[in-house]
């Protein structure tokens, strides 16, 4: 049996919340729900969802902040409702990590088909990875509930970017990537830092995961192109 989808919704106004969470259900996905933004970031940190459509224009703690948070812990997408409609605001909702973006008043079946468009474009196979994933034996391990990664059942001491790096290739492997491609997602589309940085994360990253980073079996060069995971 598949394992279904996790989504997490963060909607202050509860009519709305209310008629999304039915929907999702009825589309057969685990559903989390909540009005509050604090509660919000505690709930992602505590279920690990696999999508987050999260409401713009919350009390006390913004949508935005949330987004900015959520995206230094995680790499799942983030769909955006809002009643903002300029070109300003969406590419702002870009530039910090969104994945999709809604403007109020929307319609539900809409809405559903942009969650489905983004969990294909996010997920192999059509199907969520587990919060672990392990590859050659255990060899490599990823655990994503705790941001922990273990090489030969010894934790490995990774930056953030590095991390993020990684568990994109892990998320996709045989998938080649180009720098610009890993720099947009790693590190949002307003990053303006040089894209051969890319190499060093990866340089770094195979000093930890790599039997031999001289000739790595996990992120592998694609000469002329970028990178790809071989796990």
């Amino acid at each position: 049996m598949n394992q279904k989808f996790k989504i997490l919704v963060v909607e202050d106004e509860k009519n709305i919340l209310d008629v999304v969470e039915a929907y999702l259900k009825k589309e057969g996905y685990e559903v989390y729900s909540t009005t509050d933004g604090n509660k919000a970031l505690e709930l992602f940190e505590n279920t690990s969802p696999h999508l987050m459509i999260l409401d713009l224009m919350l009390p006390g703690i913004s949508g935005e902040d949330i987004c900015k948070k959520v995206r230094s812990l995680s790499d799942a997408p983030v769909i955006m409702l809002t009643a903002k409609s300029a070109e300003e605001s969406k590419l702002e909702g870009f530039s910090i990590g969104a994945d999709d973006y809604v403007t109020k008043p929307f319609s539900p079946r809409e809405l559903m088909q942009r969650v489905k468009a983004v969990l294909r474009r996010s997920y192999r196979d059509g199907n969520p990875l587990s919060d672990i994933i392990s590859f050659n034996n255990d060899d490599l391990k990823i655990d994503m509930r705790k941001h922990e990664v273990s090489k030969k059942g010894q934790n490995i001491n990774l930056t953030p970017n590095e991390y993020k790096i990684l568990l994109i290739f892990a998320s996709n492997p045989g998938q080649v990537f180009t720098r610009e491609i890993l720099v947009e997602k790693a590190f949002g589309y307003d990053y303006d830092g040089y894209d051969r940085t890319i190499d060093t994360h990866i340089k770094n990253i195979r000093q930890k995961i790599e039997d031999n980073p001289k000739k790595p079996k996990y992120i592998l060069t694609v000469y002329g192109v970028g990178y790809k995971f071989g796990g």
